[in-house]
């Protein structure tokens, strides 16, 4: 059966990539792969996963770039697997923006501990859109219920519409691209179209945003997809 929690591992090394893929098929991981890291940085933005898999020594980029340009725009939990042991190297790492570091050569059986423990986590984090009310500044929106109100007033969403916003407020802070939300809300992704969901979004703001030149909760990046605004 396979996981939903979904990973990117980035590594060069052919046989270290089909050492850990096995074991994350085994346990029913969703996951895809990377050579480069601009490749890695490419597929990030493509598949939104839950967690990195980053080696450090790449051919293209270093691995603390991969950090640093994630960092840009998501906190998506990212684990380095890396042959550099030495403590300032663990350290640079850490401070670029890296969650754990797991030292080449490594038992298979840590590797997966540690993303277990990265999953619960995020399980934990996940908002129970079925449940629960959430607020944010003049936005209130009661999930059971289906009722969103702006500034003390109930507006009307479509289904999609309301679908949009209650997988951005699940995944608040993150960037969502176009063919995960393609997927997500529609069942698919590539076939997606771009424009459609531009079109949802648009609505969407100027039901519940004060000025939607100047969004508070959706924020745009361009060319990528959208996130809802974390604070």
């Amino acid at each position: 059966m396979e996981n939903s929690f979904s990973i990117l591992l980035i590594e060069d090394d052919k046989y270290i990539v089909n050492f850990i893929s096995m074991s994350l098929k085994a346990y029913g991981y969703a996951f895809v792969t990377a050579g480069t890291g601009r490749s890695g940085i490419s597929l990030f933005h493509s598949n939104n996963p839950d967690l990195i898999l980053l080696d450090l020594g790449l051919p293209d980029i270093d691995g603390i770039d991969v950090i640093r340009e994630i960092r840009k725009d998501s906190d998506t939990p990212i684990m380095i697997i890396s042959a550099r042991g030495q403590e300032h190297e663990k350290i640079t790492a850490l401070d670029a923006g890296a969650d754990d570091y797991i030292t080449k050569p490594f038992h298979m059986g840590e590797l997966l501990a540690r993303i277990r423990v990265v999953e619960r986590k995020a399980k934990r984090e996940m908002i129970p859109v079925q449940s629960e009310e959430f607020i944010c500044d003049y936005l209130t929106v009661n999930f059971e219920k289906g009722r969103v109100f702006a500034d003390g007033s109930e507006v009307h969403l479509t289904p999609i519409e309301f679908k949009l916003l209650s997988l951005l407020i699940a995944n608040r802070g993150k960037v969502l691209t176009h063919n995960y939300i393609s997927k997500e809300v529609w069942g698919y992704g590539e076939a997606g179209d771009p424009q459609s969901i531009r079109v949802f979004m648009a609505s969407l703001r100027r039901k519940i945003e004060k000025d939607s030149a100047q969004p508070r909760f959706i924020i745009t990046k361009v060319g990528v997809g959208y996130r809802f605004a974390d604070e």
